[in-house]
């Protein structure tokens, strides 16, 4: 009833929320993407995205469809390497940056791993900035991290708005330095919060520094300062510094993917991972 290619493009657009870049991404023509969700949509006789000339939004059976759509093409995914007699070896060397500590990029790996259990699969957590690094050098196989948004590397899975998040309670005193909660060099989010700052002109002293997420969140939570970080992501606990405050625009971060330049055994599995993770980045990214 529903075409495996009508769902996974259908993610696609889910995921971009434009069929312009679902396009791009997929390598189909535009028209092509309209043709698989309008087929879709024939298929569940329902309507699965709200679309005018300048937006494209998920109905509540689109959302509902998100769910099914993911668990019919891992069947599917499933059932065809059965059948094909098609297994994944080899050592994968996966990295993904500190934010994606709390979303459920867990669960993407779990499933990975149980549909190949034959890949050695070996994961780094690092900074975004220090993962682009370890690829250059041929560390990674596979890296999943934020970029700048003038740079060309990797295939994006999203992108979103740099905020201001802080505790609830945090006041800042205008007349005095901004208390600035960071990763350490050569983090993305650190340098895009320092040159805002610069730009506008404001003074910033760091007050914490730490390579680890719960270690920012702590502090932030603390009412130690504020941090930079992704308007979709942000965690429990805090929230976004009010606009009074008159700290400047972070503008924004896009999340990519980016494969190693050098040919590797285990460069399927590293394709396999991909399409997992763009299939089910609306998984990574809170709505």
């Amino acid at each position: 009833m529903y075409d495996p290619s009508h769902l996974r493009t259908f993610l696609t657009v889910a995921q971009t929320l434009s069929f312009t870049q679902a396009a791009r991404r997929l390598g189909l023509r535009q028209s092509t993407v309209s043709q698989h969700v309008r087929r879709l949509e024939d298929a569940a006789s329902r309507q699965l995205f709200s679309r005018d000339t300048h937006s494209v939004e998920l109905t509540e059976d689109g959302e509902v469809m998100l769910g099914f759509a993911r668990r019919i093409l891992e069947v599917h995914e499933q059932a065809t390497a059965f059948f094909t007699g098609t297994r994944l070896r080899g050592r994968l060397r996966f990295g993904a940056s500190e934010d994606f500590v709390l979303t459920r990029l867990p669960e993407i790996l779990e499933a990975f791993r149980y549909d190949h259990p034959e890949v050695d699969l070996e994961l780094t957590v690092e900074l975004s900035g220090t993962l682009h690094e370890q690829l250059a050098a041929g560390k990674l196989d596979l890296v999943l991290a934020k970029r700048r948004p003038e740079d060309p590397r990797g295939e994006p899975v999203w992108h979103d708005e740099l905020v201001w998040i802080g505790a609830q309670r945090l006041r800042l005193d205008p007349d005095r330095p901004v208390p600035l909660i960071v990763y350490p060099p050569p983090g993305i989010t650190r340098a895009l919060a320092m040159e805002a700052l610069e730009r506008q002109g404001r003074a910033w002293r760091v007050v914490c520094t730490s390579g680890s997420l719960n270690g920012l969140i702590a502090a932030a939570r603390a009412g130690l300062g504020v941090m930079a970080h992704s308007r979709g992501m942000i965690p429990p606990g805090l929230v976004r510094v009010p606009e009074r405050a008159g700290l400047p625009e972070l503008g924004r971060v896009d999340f990519v993917l980016v494969h190693g330049h050098r040919r590797t055994s285990a460069q399927s599995a590293a394709d396999t991972l991909a399409a997992a993770i763009l299939t089910s980045g609306d998984r990574l990214h809170p709505r």
